[in-house]
């Protein structure tokens, strides 16, 4: 067998195991999920399960990661684009995204919090990542303020704490909690983007 063939094979097992392990997490959650179970699920041999995985945490850490590429990275200003143009528009597009893709893997998201819960290891890697998109969009309100566009007497960090959390929160409470449905994301998105508006002060052009 070529390399070629080799390297597309192996992404092709790794991917199954991501796969095999979501559904997993999803179904068993992460305390009570077996590693067994996840092989099981992605129909491949227990023993190639350490070829790409040190354990259940790191495939658990990978399927996490995974969501960023779905559109499920931490609400930010620094995702809004044009504000030449229409900021507040740009803003609710930004809101129902996230909206969206939360909705689609609510399921995988009530077991993020659970492990936020019980793993200090995992807590803190999941805050490292969530702080990296709100120093971005600390700075995208620096820029706002500096354009005259957004209030000057906020405090950049702590508004894009206040903003990002307020929209993760709120979609775990309508997705995970609540367990609504996609019809929830239309009203939530513009209530989420007349808050964001409104704390700012924006000043729309």
């Amino acid at each position: 067998m070529g390399k070629i063939a080799k390297t597309t094979r192996g992404q092709a097992t790794r991917a199954a195991l991501l796969d095999g392990a979501r559904t997993v997490f999803e179904q068993d959650g992460f305390v009570d999920a077996r590693i067994a179970d996840i092989t099981a699920a992605a129909g491949t041999a227990l023993g190639s399960f350490y070829t790409y995985f040190e354990s259940k945490e790191e495939i658990f850490n990978a399927v996490v990661d995974a969501l960023g590429e779905e559109g499920l990275n931490p609400p930010s200003l620094a995702y809004v684009a044009g504000y030449e143009k229409d900021l507040v528009a740009s803003i609710a597009d930004h809101h129902r995204a996230y909206l969206e893709a939360y909705e689609r893997s609510a399921r995988l998201m009530s077991v993020v919090e659970q492990v936020t819960n019980i793993s200090d290891r995992f807590r803190r890697r999941r805050t490292a990542r969530a702080q990296a998109f709100m120093t971005d969009s600390a700075e995208a309100i620096r820029r706002l303020q500096a354009s005259g566009r957004a209030d000057s007497a906020l405090d950049p960090v702590n508004a894009s704490r206040a903003l990002s959390s307020m929209v993760s929160r709120s979609a775990y409470i309508a997705f995970v909690l609540e367990e609504e449905g996609p019809e929830a994301i239309e009203p939530l998105a513009e209530t989420l983007t007349s808050l964001w508006v409104n704390a700012l002060r924006l000043r729309v052009q």
